[in-house]
Protein backbone atom coordinates (compact mmCIF):
# COMPACT_ATOMS: atom_id res chain seq x y z
CA UNK A 1 0.00 0.00 0.00
CA UNK A 2 2.54 2.58 0.15
CA UNK A 3 2.91 4.35 3.20
CA UNK A 4 -0.24 3.62 5.18
CA UNK A 5 -1.69 6.61 6.44
CA UNK A 6 -2.88 9.07 3.64
CA UNK A 7 -4.58 12.35 4.08
CA UNK A 8 -7.80 10.58 5.53
CA UNK A 9 -6.59 7.19 7.25
CA UNK A 10 -5.71 4.43 5.88
CA UNK A 11 -7.21 2.99 2.80
CA UNK A 12 -6.85 0.24 -0.08
CA UNK A 13 -8.91 -2.89 -1.59
CA UNK A 14 -10.21 -4.89 0.85
CA UNK A 15 -8.71 -8.29 1.86
CA UNK A 16 -5.90 -7.28 -1.30
CA UNK A 17 -4.21 -4.09 -0.20
CA UNK A 18 -5.95 -3.37 3.15
CA UNK A 19 -5.70 -6.93 4.73
CA UNK A 20 -7.23 -8.37 8.26
CA UNK A 21 -3.46 -8.96 9.04
CA UNK A 22 -2.98 -5.85 8.61
CA UNK A 23 -5.80 -4.39 10.38
CA UNK A 24 -4.89 -6.37 13.16
CA UNK A 25 -1.25 -4.96 13.05
CA UNK A 26 -3.45 -1.41 13.14
CA UNK A 27 -5.16 -2.26 15.81
CA UNK A 28 -2.78 -3.44 17.91
CA UNK A 29 0.02 -0.40 17.51
CA UNK A 30 -3.11 1.77 18.28
CA UNK A 31 -3.66 0.08 21.53
CA UNK A 32 0.56 0.31 22.09
CA UNK A 33 0.30 4.10 21.47
CA UNK A 34 -2.51 4.70 23.52
CA UNK A 35 -1.33 2.43 26.34
CA UNK A 36 2.12 4.77 26.58
CA UNK A 37 -0.10 7.83 26.55
CA UNK A 38 -2.47 7.23 28.54
CA UNK A 39 -0.92 4.76 30.92
CA UNK A 40 -3.83 2.95 31.56
CA UNK A 41 -6.66 -0.19 30.10
CA UNK A 42 -7.15 2.15 26.75
CA UNK A 43 -10.71 2.18 25.73
CA UNK A 44 -11.56 2.46 21.85
CA UNK A 45 -14.67 2.74 19.87
CA UNK A 46 -15.67 1.02 16.36
CA UNK A 47 -17.86 2.69 13.92
CA UNK A 48 -18.15 1.21 10.31
CA UNK A 49 -19.84 1.72 7.05
CA UNK A 50 -21.70 -0.80 5.05
CA UNK A 51 -19.92 -2.42 2.80
CA UNK A 52 -19.25 -6.13 2.96
CA UNK A 53 -15.77 -6.18 4.03
CA UNK A 54 -16.30 -3.91 6.95
CA UNK A 55 -17.51 -6.44 9.34
CA UNK A 56 -14.81 -8.51 8.60
CA UNK A 57 -12.24 -5.27 8.80
CA UNK A 58 -14.19 -4.76 12.37
CA UNK A 59 -13.17 -8.33 14.02
CA UNK A 60 -9.85 -8.00 12.88
CA UNK A 61 -9.62 -4.40 14.02
CA UNK A 62 -11.22 -5.41 17.36
CA UNK A 63 -8.99 -8.69 17.70
CA UNK A 64 -5.77 -6.66 17.32
CA UNK A 65 -6.60 -3.90 20.07
CA UNK A 66 -7.85 -6.88 22.77
CA UNK A 67 -4.71 -8.83 22.42
CA UNK A 68 -2.91 -5.88 23.81
CA UNK A 69 -5.58 -5.15 26.51
CA UNK A 70 -7.75 -2.66 24.84
CA UNK A 71 -11.20 -2.70 25.80
CA UNK A 72 -13.51 -1.95 22.63
CA UNK A 73 -16.95 -1.08 22.14
CA UNK A 74 -18.94 -1.57 18.67
CA UNK A 75 -21.49 1.16 17.32
CA UNK A 76 -22.50 -0.93 14.19
CA UNK A 77 -23.01 1.14 10.95
CA UNK A 78 -22.79 4.97 11.96
CA UNK A 79 -21.37 8.09 10.18
CA UNK A 80 -17.66 8.89 10.39
CA UNK A 81 -18.54 11.74 12.21
CA UNK A 82 -20.92 9.78 15.00
CA UNK A 83 -17.65 8.35 15.38
CA UNK A 84 -16.03 11.35 16.45
CA UNK A 85 -19.02 12.78 18.23
CA UNK A 86 -19.42 10.01 20.36
CA UNK A 87 -15.96 9.35 21.27
CA UNK A 88 -15.63 12.63 23.27
CA UNK A 89 -19.26 11.97 24.62
CA UNK A 90 -18.34 8.69 26.41
CA UNK A 91 -15.19 9.64 26.76
CA UNK A 92 -13.01 7.08 25.32
CA UNK A 93 -9.57 6.92 24.39
CA UNK A 94 -10.18 7.16 20.61
CA UNK A 95 -12.16 5.87 17.70
CA UNK A 96 -12.09 3.74 15.01
CA UNK A 97 -14.01 4.10 11.78
CA UNK A 98 -13.87 1.75 8.92
CA UNK A 99 -14.86 3.21 5.60
CA UNK A 100 -13.92 4.27 2.05
CA UNK A 101 -16.23 7.30 2.04
CA UNK A 102 -17.14 7.55 -1.41
CA UNK A 103 -15.02 4.65 -3.17
CA UNK A 104 -16.36 2.24 -4.49
CA UNK A 105 -17.28 -1.44 -2.12
CA UNK A 106 -14.53 -3.26 -3.10
CA UNK A 107 -12.09 -0.14 -1.22
CA UNK A 108 -12.20 -0.12 2.83
CA UNK A 109 -10.13 2.06 4.85
CA UNK A 110 -9.57 3.10 8.62
CA UNK A 111 -9.63 6.21 10.29
CA UNK A 112 -8.22 7.00 13.91
CA UNK A 113 -10.07 9.92 15.96
CA UNK A 114 -8.37 10.80 19.09
CA UNK A 115 -10.19 11.78 22.46
CA UNK A 116 -11.24 15.20 21.25
CA UNK A 117 -13.01 14.15 18.35
CA UNK A 118 -10.32 15.32 15.78
CA UNK A 119 -8.41 12.83 13.70
CA UNK A 120 -4.74 11.67 14.75
CA UNK A 121 -2.44 14.03 13.80
CA UNK A 122 0.81 13.05 11.33
CA UNK A 123 3.15 12.59 14.30
CA UNK A 124 0.71 9.55 16.23
CA UNK A 125 -0.52 8.14 12.40
CA UNK A 126 3.76 7.97 12.00
CA UNK A 127 4.27 6.22 15.13
CA UNK A 128 1.37 4.11 14.73
CA UNK A 129 3.02 3.09 11.54
CA UNK A 130 6.36 2.48 12.36
CA UNK A 131 5.48 0.12 14.92
CA UNK A 132 3.77 -1.77 12.32
CA UNK A 133 6.87 -1.74 9.77
CA UNK A 134 9.57 -2.52 12.48
CA UNK A 135 9.45 -6.30 12.32
CA UNK A 136 11.89 -6.44 15.56
CA UNK A 137 8.59 -4.88 17.71
CA UNK A 138 7.05 -8.09 19.86
CA UNK A 139 3.73 -7.08 20.77
CA UNK A 140 3.04 -7.19 24.32
CA UNK A 141 0.22 -9.47 24.66
CA UNK A 142 -2.21 -9.62 27.28
CA UNK A 143 -3.45 -13.20 28.69
CA UNK A 144 -6.21 -14.16 30.83
CA UNK A 145 -8.08 -10.88 32.35
CA UNK A 146 -5.42 -8.95 30.88
CA UNK A 147 -7.27 -9.18 27.09
CA UNK A 148 -9.38 -6.46 26.34
CA UNK A 149 -13.43 -6.79 26.18
CA UNK A 150 -15.59 -6.41 23.12
CA UNK A 151 -19.20 -4.73 23.96
CA UNK A 152 -22.16 -3.51 21.97
CA UNK A 153 -24.58 -0.75 22.80
CA UNK A 154 -27.96 0.29 20.70
CA UNK A 155 -28.01 3.82 22.28
CA UNK A 156 -25.03 5.50 20.62
CA UNK A 157 -27.12 5.74 17.39
CA UNK A 158 -29.96 7.89 19.29
CA UNK A 159 -27.38 9.88 21.50
CA UNK A 160 -26.02 10.77 18.34
CA UNK A 161 -29.15 11.96 16.61
CA UNK A 162 -29.68 13.61 19.68
CA UNK A 163 -26.62 15.63 19.17
CA UNK A 164 -27.50 16.47 15.21
CA UNK A 165 -31.08 17.74 16.94
CA UNK A 166 -28.82 20.16 19.12
CA UNK A 167 -27.43 21.84 16.39
CA UNK A 168 -30.23 23.56 14.65
CA UNK A 169 -32.50 26.19 15.88
CA UNK A 170 -35.91 25.89 13.63
CA UNK A 171 -37.96 23.32 13.15
CA UNK A 172 -38.45 21.25 9.41
CA UNK A 173 -42.26 21.51 9.03
CA UNK A 174 -43.47 22.10 5.45
CA UNK A 175 -40.41 21.50 4.29
CA UNK A 176 -40.67 18.76 1.59
CA UNK A 177 -37.26 17.06 0.46
CA UNK A 178 -35.49 13.92 -0.44
CA UNK A 179 -32.76 12.31 1.03
CA UNK A 180 -30.18 10.47 -0.83
CA UNK A 181 -27.82 7.90 1.38
CA UNK A 182 -25.75 6.45 -0.98
CA UNK A 183 -26.96 2.75 0.42
CA UNK A 184 -24.58 3.51 3.10
CA UNK A 185 -23.69 4.93 6.84
CA UNK A 186 -26.52 7.74 7.07
CA UNK A 187 -29.38 4.92 5.74
CA UNK A 188 -30.81 4.93 9.23
CA UNK A 189 -29.13 8.45 11.06
CA UNK A 190 -30.45 10.86 7.89
CA UNK A 191 -34.09 10.12 7.92
CA UNK A 192 -34.40 9.73 11.57
CA UNK A 193 -33.03 12.71 11.95
CA UNK A 194 -35.08 14.96 9.63
CA UNK A 195 -38.02 13.16 10.08
CA UNK A 196 -37.68 13.93 13.87
CA UNK A 197 -37.14 17.48 12.80
CA UNK A 198 -40.81 17.60 11.16
CA UNK A 199 -39.59 17.42 7.64
CA UNK A 200 -41.12 15.69 4.76
CA UNK A 201 -38.88 13.28 3.55
CA UNK A 202 -38.77 11.31 0.61
CA UNK A 203 -35.57 8.86 0.95
CA UNK A 204 -33.36 7.44 -1.84
CA UNK A 205 -30.66 4.45 -2.07
CA UNK A 206 -31.34 3.54 1.77
CA UNK A 207 -31.67 0.07 1.11
CA UNK A 208 -27.36 -1.38 1.97
CA UNK A 209 -26.86 -4.74 1.11
CA UNK A 210 -23.11 -4.53 0.95
CA UNK A 211 -22.04 -4.18 -2.26
CA UNK A 212 -24.26 -0.92 -3.77
CA UNK A 213 -22.92 1.55 -1.85
CA UNK A 214 -22.49 4.65 -3.81
CA UNK A 215 -23.46 2.71 -6.34
CA UNK A 216 -25.21 5.21 -9.36
CA UNK A 217 -26.19 7.02 -5.89
CA UNK A 218 -25.09 8.93 -3.12
CA UNK A 219 -22.83 12.14 -3.41
CA UNK A 220 -20.78 10.91 -6.80
CA UNK A 221 -23.55 10.18 -8.85
CA UNK A 222 -26.11 12.97 -8.47
CA UNK A 223 -28.72 12.17 -11.21
CA UNK A 224 -30.98 10.31 -9.74
CA UNK A 225 -31.72 12.66 -7.15
CA UNK A 226 -31.89 15.58 -9.53
CA UNK A 227 -34.60 13.91 -11.65
CA UNK A 228 -36.54 13.24 -8.60
CA UNK A 229 -36.66 16.52 -6.99
CA UNK A 230 -37.87 18.00 -10.16
CA UNK A 231 -39.91 15.36 -10.73
CA UNK A 232 -41.79 15.03 -7.47
CA UNK A 233 -41.81 19.46 -6.86
CA UNK A 234 -39.61 19.22 -4.03
CA UNK A 235 -37.48 21.84 -2.19
CA UNK A 236 -34.56 20.26 -2.47
CA UNK A 237 -32.74 17.42 -2.90
CA UNK A 238 -29.43 16.21 -0.15
CA UNK A 239 -26.82 13.41 -1.12
CA UNK A 240 -24.19 11.91 1.16
CA UNK A 241 -21.68 9.78 0.55
CA UNK A 242 -20.95 6.02 2.10
CA UNK A 243 -19.59 7.26 5.52
CA UNK A 244 -21.67 10.81 5.54
CA UNK A 245 -19.15 13.39 5.86
CA UNK A 246 -19.45 15.20 2.99
CA UNK A 247 -22.90 16.28 1.46
CA UNK A 248 -23.83 17.82 -1.80
CA UNK A 249 -27.20 19.41 -2.36
CA UNK A 250 -29.51 19.83 -5.60
CA UNK A 251 -32.35 22.83 -5.75
CA UNK A 252 -35.56 22.82 -6.27
CA UNK A 253 -34.78 22.93 -10.27
CA UNK A 254 -32.85 20.04 -10.18
CA UNK A 255 -29.15 22.09 -10.24
CA UNK A 256 -26.34 21.02 -8.12
CA UNK A 257 -25.18 22.85 -5.04
CA UNK A 258 -21.76 21.92 -4.61
CA UNK A 259 -19.37 22.21 -1.51
CA UNK A 260 -18.15 26.02 -2.98
CA UNK A 261 -21.55 26.98 -2.94
CA UNK A 262 -23.04 25.55 0.52
CA UNK A 263 -20.15 27.41 2.10
CA UNK A 264 -20.94 30.57 0.82
CA UNK A 265 -24.51 30.26 1.43
CA UNK A 266 -23.87 29.60 4.76
CA UNK A 267 -20.73 31.88 5.49
CA UNK A 268 -23.21 34.67 4.16
CA UNK A 269 -25.51 33.78 6.57
CA UNK A 270 -23.49 33.32 9.73
CA UNK A 271 -21.90 36.57 8.91
CA UNK A 272 -24.79 38.62 8.64
CA UNK A 273 -26.24 36.94 12.05
CA UNK A 274 -22.27 37.64 13.78
CA UNK A 275 -21.72 34.06 13.92
CA UNK A 276 -18.75 33.86 11.44
CA UNK A 277 -15.55 33.70 13.19
CA UNK A 278 -13.21 35.97 12.22
CA UNK A 279 -15.66 36.59 9.24
CA UNK A 280 -13.43 34.40 7.17
CA UNK A 281 -13.70 30.81 5.61
CA UNK A 282 -11.27 28.08 4.78
CA UNK A 283 -11.27 26.23 1.17
CA UNK A 284 -8.56 24.43 -0.75
CA UNK A 285 -6.70 25.10 -4.17
CA UNK A 286 -9.48 23.45 -5.94
CA UNK A 287 -12.13 25.65 -4.96
CA UNK A 288 -14.05 27.94 -8.06
CA UNK A 289 -12.62 31.44 -9.15
CA UNK A 290 -16.41 32.45 -8.13
CA UNK A 291 -16.34 31.68 -4.11
CA UNK A 292 -12.63 33.95 -4.41
CA UNK A 293 -15.33 36.78 -5.79
CA UNK A 294 -17.95 35.93 -3.80
CA UNK A 295 -15.81 36.32 -0.65
CA UNK A 296 -14.05 39.59 -2.05
CA UNK A 297 -17.69 41.08 -2.67
CA UNK A 298 -18.68 40.32 1.04
CA UNK A 299 -15.72 41.31 2.70
CA UNK A 300 -15.32 37.65 4.20
CA UNK A 301 -11.58 36.76 4.10
CA UNK A 302 -10.73 33.45 2.55
CA UNK A 303 -8.13 31.56 3.10
CA UNK A 304 -6.60 28.70 0.99
CA UNK A 305 -4.88 25.20 1.63
CA UNK A 306 -3.88 22.38 -0.03
CA UNK A 307 -6.39 19.42 -0.65
CA UNK A 308 -7.69 17.48 2.22
CA UNK A 309 -10.18 18.33 4.64
CA UNK A 310 -7.38 17.71 7.22
CA UNK A 311 -5.44 20.28 6.05
CA UNK A 312 -8.92 23.00 5.91
CA UNK A 313 -9.94 21.85 9.80
CA UNK A 314 -5.94 22.29 10.79
CA UNK A 315 -6.44 26.03 9.45
CA UNK A 316 -9.36 26.78 10.78
CA UNK A 317 -8.23 25.33 13.90
CA UNK A 318 -4.51 27.95 13.88
CA UNK A 319 -7.10 30.76 13.02
CA UNK A 320 -10.01 30.18 14.93
CA UNK A 321 -12.29 30.37 12.06
CA UNK A 322 -15.78 28.72 12.35
CA UNK A 323 -16.66 27.03 8.63
CA UNK A 324 -14.91 25.56 5.88
CA UNK A 325 -14.24 22.96 3.53
CA UNK A 326 -14.09 21.61 -0.28
CA UNK A 327 -16.00 21.81 -3.02
CA UNK A 328 -16.10 17.61 -3.24
CA UNK A 329 -19.10 18.11 -0.06
CA UNK A 330 -16.33 18.03 2.74
CA UNK A 331 -17.79 21.57 4.66
CA UNK A 332 -16.94 21.72 8.59
CA UNK A 333 -18.88 23.10 11.19
CA UNK A 334 -16.68 23.96 14.46
CA UNK A 335 -19.35 25.01 16.17
CA UNK A 336 -21.25 21.59 15.58
CA UNK A 337 -18.19 19.41 14.87
CA UNK A 338 -14.80 18.37 15.14
CA UNK A 339 -14.91 16.58 11.57
CA UNK A 340 -17.00 17.18 8.40
CA UNK A 341 -20.71 16.08 8.66
CA UNK A 342 -22.97 15.38 6.20
CA UNK A 343 -26.19 15.68 8.20
CA UNK A 344 -25.08 19.03 9.42
CA UNK A 345 -24.50 20.62 6.29
CA UNK A 346 -27.87 19.48 5.15
CA UNK A 347 -29.31 20.88 8.27
CA UNK A 348 -27.61 24.51 8.06
CA UNK A 349 -28.71 24.65 4.91
CA UNK A 350 -32.08 23.94 5.34
CA UNK A 351 -32.06 26.43 8.29
CA UNK A 352 -30.45 29.42 6.32
CA UNK A 353 -33.64 28.28 4.03
CA UNK A 354 -36.10 28.38 6.82
CA UNK A 355 -34.50 31.75 8.01
CA UNK A 356 -34.59 33.57 5.13
CA UNK A 357 -37.57 32.34 3.34
CA UNK A 358 -35.75 31.94 0.40
CA UNK A 359 -35.54 29.00 -1.68
CA UNK A 360 -32.34 27.03 -2.71
CA UNK A 361 -31.94 28.19 -6.03
CA UNK A 362 -32.36 32.00 -4.40
CA UNK A 363 -29.26 31.08 -2.01
CA UNK A 364 -27.39 29.72 -4.80
CA UNK A 365 -27.01 33.08 -6.67
CA UNK A 366 -24.81 34.86 -3.92
CA UNK A 367 -22.01 32.87 -6.00
CA UNK A 368 -21.29 32.49 -9.89
CA UNK A 369 -19.75 29.36 -10.73
CA UNK A 370 -16.41 30.04 -13.11
CA UNK A 371 -15.23 27.66 -15.75
CA UNK A 372 -13.19 25.26 -14.72
CA UNK A 373 -12.25 21.73 -15.45
CA UNK A 374 -11.07 19.00 -12.14
CA UNK A 375 -9.69 15.68 -13.54
CA UNK A 376 -9.70 12.84 -11.30
CA UNK A 377 -6.77 10.08 -12.55
CA UNK A 378 -7.19 6.46 -10.66
CA UNK A 379 -3.42 5.10 -9.95
CA UNK A 380 -2.66 2.32 -7.11
CA UNK A 381 -1.47 3.66 -4.14
CA UNK A 382 2.30 2.62 -5.05
CA UNK A 383 1.87 4.89 -7.78
CA UNK A 384 0.54 7.51 -5.92
CA UNK A 385 4.34 7.54 -4.58
CA UNK A 386 6.24 7.26 -7.81
CA UNK A 387 3.66 10.38 -9.48
CA UNK A 388 4.14 12.27 -6.79
CA UNK A 389 8.25 11.93 -7.55
CA UNK A 390 8.22 12.45 -10.96
CA UNK A 391 10.24 15.09 -12.43
CA UNK A 392 8.56 15.51 -15.33
CA UNK A 393 5.03 16.00 -13.85
CA UNK A 394 6.30 18.07 -11.13
CA UNK A 395 7.48 20.43 -13.42
CA UNK A 396 4.21 20.47 -15.41
CA UNK A 397 2.43 20.91 -12.25
CA UNK A 398 4.69 24.20 -11.31
CA UNK A 399 4.00 25.09 -15.38
CA UNK A 400 0.17 25.13 -14.35
CA UNK A 401 0.56 27.04 -11.18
Amino acid sequence: MGRLFGTDGARGVANSELTCELAMKIGRATAMVLTDSTHKRPRVLIGMDTRASSEMLEAAISAGLCSVGADVLLLGVVPTPAVAFLVQKYQYDAGIMISASHNPCEYNGIKIFKSDGYKLPDALEEEIEAIILDETVVPPVKIGGDVGRVTTSEMPIFDYITHLCSTVDYRFNNMKIALDCANGSSSITAPEFFMQMGAECDVLANEPDGVNINDNCGSTHLENLQKYVVEHGLMAGFAFDGDADRLLAVDENGDVVDGDKIIAICAKDMKERGELDGDAAVVTVMSNMGFHKFCADNDIHCEITKVGDRYVLERMLEKGYAIGGEQSGHVIFLHHSTTGDGEVTAAQVLQTMKRTGKSLSELAKCMEVYPQVLKNVRVSNIGKVRFASDEEIKKAIAKAE
